[in-house]
């Protein structure tokens, strides 16, 4: 065992979630190398260490700290080195140097306790010395806090956002009530919060302990797509967790309602149990649906004759169900077309559009995501933007706010019709901000396939919609002759009614490859990916897109995705890399957002390198490439869609994960050139009808199936869905008499 003491004079590396470091130390003696975990450290810092020397066999000598101590710096040449090291922001060597030669070894005194007086130095305003003497504080009150929390086994990323929220008061909150901490910072749940409770000693019955639970259970269930849970299956999952019976865990579910925290609705004699943002955001979806539900008159054969005109016009021939769509669109406040592949619903909503223009109304057009919202545009002529564009979303009033959107129920959406397309992707929270910001007397006609898969975030509001049997549903159901010769459409629509498709590869964009074992099927999507369909339709691998019903498992997304970063983006000297929980990721990787993140900024940014636009919000399913890997500023440029450029600080990168291979759950309102179905075995559960008919309907011009046939029959013939527990389709039909 060696005893080093030295300045920290440069720290290579340092992991913000287990604080694993390597720095080089500066002593009398040399520089050396230590690795080890620091919970805070800083550049120019003085260290005092118990090390073992090791020989690393690729990277030489070094030292592996088994503790070390943060030593205040004691004479004058240490306080210069350290405030000239960039620990305070704006201080730097040369400004450092005079502040030392004015107070000598009383520098740190005068900082903490007569701050005001560093203004006497040349180049300091009263100002910046007070900012100075914040930032010193905050690095005194930061470190402490860091080993105090470490004792609790919080990870470092976790203990730098706990320190931000409650600063001092967090001793306190850790000691009498540490399920404060889930309810308050993003990335502490129930599980990590009832450890450190352990560690502090709160009892396992604690009423604080049961109602956080309780909570915790629910947030799990709305991460799982429900608006609400039956009170018997909550008190059952939330006393599996505890160990608990679950009467006991129905006793305390009065506090957590008279706390307002919960609501509690009664259907057919049932309890529904809510989080209670969710049962007003239901509820009040439904009230302003009704609002918007309203009639305008017109003669029929006078909607027959425009629609007559129109078709003749633009030489488009409509069905009747398309025209029974259009003309429903002139008349009713709120109508619901959905049907699926190749059914006309591009060309019927063009021609609403072509009669909304002939009134000289004013017609926005939205989807949810930015590819839909492309597509729509590419499709109408007209321009459509995300729905969250649409609504102007923009940072929070206050410093803790999460988002806002700009347009709502007192700066409303200037629009006679507004058309949303892909709608079995907008979940509850999205329709309820969406429908503040329409005012009643605009015509909503809502499109989409009922038969895709729910959207990822909680609710299924087009089916509940549909089902309410409120409003007008025209069902698109003819496949049209351009669509008739497409194997992906016909498949798509016999995958949908139940019957067996034939996989004989006797067409030119559906194929099949029988595969027994896992090592046979991964070798078969590599060769795929990386070559057979980038020849045949001539596009990038990187537009070829692989979907798998699973996260876990040899064929699930994680081990394929680390599989195909090997193939597809190899490890070089020219890339740089940064170690994430999951893997590496790598400048030209492929990776998706995983979370909705309101606040973080994007731009687009012209050849020349300005920016010529500028926005805020990256959410779940959104899609880009790794450009920049900076090690220095530690930050990561990811390029999305649209060219939307965004930078993540190094400590949100578990907000991103790799997308070689996506969940089908994931894949919905996109559409790729071709698309990769590993299909060999999974859960019944999960390998469904509406499954696989939603990974067939996201390619355009190519889907390759590579596995077994009996598990794409067994798919097709199992046709249980996931139970969501929604409510929207009773409230609906409540508010009616219904």
């Amino acid at each position: 065992m060696a005893h080093l003491e030295g300045y920290v004079s440069h720290i290579r590396f340092h992991n913000e979630e287990n604080g694993y470091t390597v720095l080089e130390l500066e002593t009398t003696h040399g520089d050396e190398i230590l690795v080890g975990t620091f919970h805070y450290i800083n550049e120019g810092e003085y260290l005092s260490v118990e090390a073992e020397f090791t020989e690393h066999p690729a990277h030489g000598p070094q030292y592996q700290v088994t503790s070390y101590q943060v030593k205040e710096p004691e004479d004058k040449e240490a306080m210069e080195r350290y405030l000239g090291s960039g620990a305070v922001r704006g201080i730097g060597p040369a400004l450092a140097a005079r502040i030392v030669k004015k107070f000598k070894g009383d520098t740190f005194r005068i900082i903490e306790e007569e701050p005001e007086r560093l203004a006497e130095v040349k180049g300091i305003s009263l100002q910046k010395a007070m900012n100075f003497a914040v930032q010193f504080q905050e690095k005194q009150e930061m470190r402490h806090a860091m080993m105090f929390l470490s004792d609790y086994g919080i990870a470092n990323h976790l203990a730098v956002r706990i320190f931000e929220e409650y600063g001092d008061k967090m001793y306190e909150i850790l000691k009498t009530n540490p399920y404060k901490l889930a309810e308050d910072i993003h990335g502490i749940g129930f599980r990590i919060a009832d450890n450190i409770a352990a560690r502090a000693g709160i009892a396992p019955d604690s009423e604080h302990r049961i109602g956080a639970a309780i909570l915790y259970t629910l947030q799990q269930s709305v991460s799982a797509g429900h608006v609400y849970l039956p009170k018997e299956v909550l008190c059952r999952n939330t006393g599996q967790m505890l160990g608990m019976p679950p009467e006991y865990i129905g006793d305390h579910l009065m506090n957590l309602v008279m706390n307002k925290k919960l609501m509690i609705r009664v259907v057919n004699d049932e309890e529904h149990v809510y989080l209670s943002t969710y049962y007003f955001m239901e509820r009040n979806t439904a009230a302003m649906l009704h609002n918007l539900d309203l009639k305008f008159p017109a003669e029929e054969a006078v909607l027959t004759r425009r629609i007559a005109s129109l078709e003749e016009e633009t030489k488009i021939a409509l069905d009747e169900l398309q025209k029974s769509a259009v003309k429903q669109a002139l008349t009713e406040g709120v109508l619901i077309v959905t049907g699926g592949p190749g059914t006309g619903k591009t060309t019927t909503i063009n021609l609403m559009i072509r009669c909304f223009e002939a009134e000289d109304m004013e017609i926005v057009l939205a989807a949810p995501t930015g590819r839909a919202a492309k597509r729509m545009t590419e499709a109408t002529g007209y321009e459509a933007k995300t729905i969250h564009r649409l609504l102007e979303l923009n940072g929070g009033i206050e410093e803790g706010d999460s988002y806002r959107f700009e347009k709502n129920e007192e700066n409303p959406i200037e629009a006679d019709v507004i058309i949303l397309d892909e709608m079995s992707m907008v979940d509850i929270s999205l329709m309820y901000s969406f429908l503040k910001a329409v005012l009643p007397g605009t015509r909503l006609i809502l499109v989409g396939d009922s038969n895709q898969l729910p959207s990822v975030g909680p609710g299924n509001v087009l089916k509940d919609m549909i089902e309410s049997e409120v409003f007008p549903v025209v069902r698109l159901t003819k496949i049209y002759r351009q669509e008739a010769t497409s194997r992906i459409v016909l498949n798509a629509h016999k995958i949908n009614e139940g019957e067996q498709i034939v996989l004989d590869n006797r067409n030119r964009d559906f194929f099949f490859f029988e595969k027994k074992d896992i090592r046979s099927v991964t070798a078969g999507v590599i060769y795929l990916v990386k070559n057979r369909l980038p020849e045949y339709i001539g596009v990038d691998p990187f537009e070829i897109q692989v979907l798998t019903p699973m996260r876990k498992g040899e064929l699930g997304v994680e081990h394929m995705n680390q599989v195909l970063q090997y193939y597809l983006n190899p490890a070089s000297p020219d890339k740089e890399e940064r170690e994430v929980h999951a893997g590496v990721f790598r400048e030209g990787d492929k990776v998706m957002q995983i979370k909705n993140n309101y606040k973080i900024e994007w731009k687009i940014v012209n050849e020349k390198g300005f920016s010529v636009e500028e926005g805020l919000g990256v959410f779940n399913g959104d899609m880009g490439v790794i450009r920049k890997i900076n090690t220095f500023s530690e930050k990561l440029t990811v390029v999305f869609d649209e060219n939307r450029q965004v930078e993540y600080p190094f400590s949100n990168l578990d907000e991103l994960e790799l997308a070689y291979a996506i969940t089908i759950h994931k894949s919905q309102g996109s559409e790729y050139p071709a698309v990769v179905l590993p299909l060999l075995s999974g859960p019944s559960i999960l390998c469904n009808r509406n499954l696989l008919y939603t990974a067939v309907t996201r390619a355009q011009r190519c889907v390759a199936i590579i596995g077994r046939q009996t598990m794409v029959e067994q798919m097709i013939r199992n046709e249980s869905e996931q139970k969501r527990y929604t409510g929207l389709r009773d409230c609906l039909r409540e508010d009616v008499g219904l």
